[in-house]
């Protein structure tokens, strides 16, 4: 068979293996949001959050050193944690990994509006998200489930295939047989776990999953409005500490987006209210 016959043929085998592995919707899901993005398989999953635990964990060593990672007693961090504990029991349905993440909560102390959760369920929260916007238990939810979402639809493994397909001149049909380097190449981008931009659509997924893992958590839909509200008034502020708004814009149409979607999900929150 010719050379170019062969690799049209590799080419449709691969787009059918990663289109089989996709991760599916979950059937009981009330907000509409599509698969995830099949050119994350490139990037070898266990791989990057193997990656991401060491970066965490360096990342809350040097916090320790400088006296900026708030103590596991503190009364914040507890808060956190007891939300944590809230969501994560609904995260398995987007992505069935997250039954044996080992998730973890940690507060450092900056002034950054700035929240984050790397994949395998690393959460981070700064004391400026927190203080600054004066977040409510709902709100706090709603920031933490958008982030749990970001890593549950695998949106930085996704970013980081598009990255390394384009940095190491990826060829499909030699991935084939392994995905060669690819694999080691993905420990190194771990890296850039922290300094990664999601896209528009990938914001309005994690909104709208996070949303929805939040409310059948038994936490107030609307509080989602709200928090974008508030970081839209951040937003015309001096600008100073505002890294989450960076990567997460505000603006009206999220808050319509949102709007829209409280009401799929109002359901959710009133049946987890009354358990």
């Amino acid at each position: 068979m010719p050379s170019a016959a062969l690799s049209t043929l590799s080419r449709r085998r691969w787009l059918l293996a990663a289109g089989a592995a996709a991760v599916a919707v979950p059937a009981l899901a009330q907000v509409a949001v599509g698969s995830a993005s099949r050119l994350r398989h490139l990037v070898p999953a266990e791989q990057l959050e193997q990656s991401a635990a060491q970066q965490y964990a360096q990342l809350l060593q040097q916090a320790r050193a400088k006296g900026a990672l708030v103590p596991d007693g503190d009364a914040q961090v507890q808060r956190l944690q007891a939300i944590a504990r809230r969501l994560i029991p609904f995260t398995p349905p987007w992505n069935e990994r997250a039954r044996q993440w080992q998730w973890q909560v940690a507060l450092i102390r900056s002034d950054e509006i700035n929240a984050f959760c790397m994949p395998g369920g690393k959460i981070a929260f700064f004391t400026g998200i927190l203080d600054k916007l004066r977040l409510t238990d709902d709100e706090v939810a709603m920031v933490m489930g958008h982030e749990m979402a970001h890593a549950l639809r695998e949106h930085a493994r996704e970013q980081l295939a598009k990255n390394s397909a384009t940095g190491i001149g990826l060829s499909l049909g030699a991935q084939l047989l392994g995905l060669g380097d690819l694999g080691n190449y993905a420990a190194r981008l771990g890296g850039q776990l922290l300094s990664l931009n999601f896209s528009r659509s990938d914001e309005t997924d994690a909104d709208l999953v996070g949303l929805e893992i939040a409310a059948r958590a038994g936490f107030n839909p609307q509080a989602a409005v709200r928090l974008w509200e508030k970081m839209g008034t951040a937003t015309g502020s001096n600008g100073q500490g505002l890294n989450f708004l960076s990567t997460h814009p505000s603006g009206p149409q999220r808050i319509r987006q949102l709007q829209a979607n409280v009401p799929k999900v109002q359901g959710l929150y009133e049946q987890a209210r009354r358990r």
